[in-house]
């Protein structure tokens, strides 16, 4: 499954929640409607993401983080086993985006779904992943632990945490 960075299009697209979430079990499906097993995959994403309680309410209407609590049970729609997240906490507040953080990590150790994360928040990175890749202009930089990264050059330079003493 995948979730885009955001647009303003996408904010203010007409549709309700379930709608949304329905729109995850599109991918290679045959014919105009969704079969028992996709709403039933939805209401179930929908639960592990606590959103049951807004599937009827306009998608627009939502705050950005409940937004992207549904954007989330769309992509968990199409996933089997990867998610790759854009910049999910783009625009959240500081107390929605560690909430988020958190169900991420629960997905991903609950569901045993694999997680690739695009983001520039290197603080988050290192405290909510358990293996870095960091893209430089020359390729990549670092790819391993989060702990061996902080070590690192480019961890030293991006993260300010790490030492190579340690």
């Amino acid at each position: 499954g995948y979730l885009p960075q955001q647009t303003q299009a996408q904010r203010d697209f007409p549709a309700t929640v379930r709608e949304v979430v329905l729109s995850g079990c599109l991918n290679g499906s045959k014919g105009p409607f969704y079969s028992r097993a996709d709403r039933s995959l939805a209401n179930k994403n929908m639960e592990k993401l606590s959103i049951t309680n807004i599937a009827n309410r306009s998608y627009r209407e939502l705050s950005g983080g409940q937004q992207q609590r549904v954007l989330l049970a769309r992509a968990l729609c199409a996933a089997k086993e990867l998610l790759l997240l854009d910049e999910p906490v783009t625009g959240l507040d500081p107390v929605v985006t560690a909430e988020f953080y958190r169900l991420i990590k629960k997905l991903n150790r609950d569901s045993g779904i694999a997680v690739i994360m695009v983001s520039h928040d290197i603080e988050c990175a290192v405290e909510n992943a358990n293996k870095i890749l960091h893209l430089g202009s020359r390729g990549v930089e670092f790819f391993g632990t989060t702990e061996d990264y902080l070590k690192s050059d480019a961890g030293r330079r991006f993260a300010g945490r790490g030492r190579s003493d340690v």
